[in-house]
């Protein structure tokens, strides 16, 4: 993972940011990536080319939220997402995003708790994702029935359960 930090944005960037963000927006995301010293944009090679790109807003010094992730569509699959995630979660306890429906698998898989924020612009969902990487959450899943939570934790191979009254 590689700090972006030219002030010209590369074709590839710009492509990857157009799938997280309107195509009319990403000359000004990318501005803020370069001005704002709270925010940083990382990209992922293969073979020296560069394939995907993860940008985050730092909240705090334990907290971040993920602006932009994006893989080329002949890319995807090939857990390059996931290291992007990982490479975050390693420098940030507390992350935080809000994203689509299309997206909401992909965060729930790795431990993300999902709270949905309803029809945010027309016609799209949106929804907002968070967890708190310690070594006891960070596999953590959340699987909820009724009023009943059930949580897992991938590390210590357990179930725990609450009831919450409504």
């Amino acid at each position: 993972m590689n700090i972006v930090q030219a002030n010209t944005i590369s074709s590839t960037i710009r492509k990857l940011l157009s799938f997280a963000t309107s195509d009319k927006k990403v000359q000004q995301e990318y501005g803020k990536y370069i001005l704002l010293s709270n925010r940083t944009l990382y990209n992922f090679e293969v073979e020296g080319e560069i394939v995907g790109c993860i940008g985050i807003e730092q909240l705090s010094l334990s907290k971040c939220e993920i602006k932009h992730i994006a893989v080329l569509a002949d890319q995807r699959g090939k857990g390059i997402g996931s290291k992007m995630i990982n490479f975050i979660a390693s420098k940030y306890p507390s992350i935080v995003a809000e994203t689509d429906y299309e997206a909401v698998d992909f965060y729930r898989r790795y431990g993300f708790f999902i709270t949905s924020l309803g029809e945010k612009y027309p016609g799209v969902d949106a929804f907002y994702v968070n967890t708190i990487n310690s070594k006891r959450t960070r596999n953590a899943c959340l699987i909820m029935k009724s009023m009943q939570v059930l949580f897992y934790d991938f590390g210590l191979k357990t179930f725990s359960s609450r009831m919450f009254n409504a």
